[in-house]
């Protein structure tokens, strides 16, 4: 991918605005203690938005940062089609836990079959739980790879309705990544009543970049490390020299 196009947005944003808009993310199953230890060192070094773990890790991650780093968890993860009832207990769990942010996957079944009534109230329901019990942030993944451009239109417009604060691509587990025309796509249709995750495959600082163009507030990854890094990189190389006369 070309720098060229995102220079102008590369000056703009400063390193600590860029890490702000990471979610540091360690959702995998195989994922240990160690390295749960070396992410959340991770956000505390470069300042990302949060460290995202899986409900098991929540409590691990608490003790282990010591209220240090902001904490997100996720409900209904991966599929969505976890019933109502379930995701308000987990939503209710997690805040007692003490996490700040929750990302909750919709049901794409119900979502796919017209029953949109039900898909608003399965998201109203967790963010009233989250919210009245001191959870600042709820995220709603779409599964962008799975829905056609009107399905995504849809469900971001029934993000807004349920009251949620994101409306987020893609778990990385299923159907493809965030792609620039998605997160396009949900920024237009959101009109500034929603904001805009963008997760699921994002590897190197250019690709953040190009999703943040099209208007993600959010890049939700696992090598938030190494893309830090690569954007530190870029600032320097597009730092103007200091001439030698």
């Amino acid at each position: 991918m070309e720098l060229s196009p995102y220079i102008d947005l590369l000056n703009k944003i400063s390193v600590r605005e860029f890490a702000s808009m990471i979610d540091h993310t360690l959702l995998k199953p195989q994922a240990s203690f160690k390295e749960l230890e070396k992410y959340i060192n991770d956000v505390r070094q470069c300042g990302f938005a949060c460290i995202v773990v899986p409900p098991s890790l929540v409590e691990k991650a608490r003790e282990i940062a010591g209220g240090t780093v902001r904490i997100a968890s996720v409900v209904g993860f991966p599929f969505g089609n976890t019933i109502t009832k379930i995701k308000v207990l987990e939503a209710r769990e997690l805040a007692a836990s003490g996490v700040s942010e929750i990302d909750m996957v919709m049901n794409i079944n119900f979502l796919k079959s017209g029953f949109l009534n039900y898909v608003v109230k399965d998201i109203e329901d967790v963010v009233k739980e989250s919210k009245e019990l001191g959870v600042s942030v709820v995220k709603v993944i779409i599964e962008t790879g799975l829905l056609t451009d009107e399905e995504k239109s849809i469900a971001t417009e029934l993000v807004v309705k349920a009251g949620a604060d994101y409306v987020k691509t893609s778990t990385g587990f299923l159907g493809t990544g965030a792609t620039v025309h998605d997160v396009a796509l949900l920024y237009k249709t959101s009109r500034g009543r929603v904001k805009v995750k963008a997760s699921g495959g994002i590897r190197h600082a250019l690709d953040a970049l190009a999703l943040i163009a099209a208007g993600a507030s959010r890049i939700g990854t696992s090598t938030g490390d190494a893309i830090y890094g690569e954007f530190v990189k870029l600032k320097e190389s597009s730092s103007p020299k200091p001439s030698a006369y």
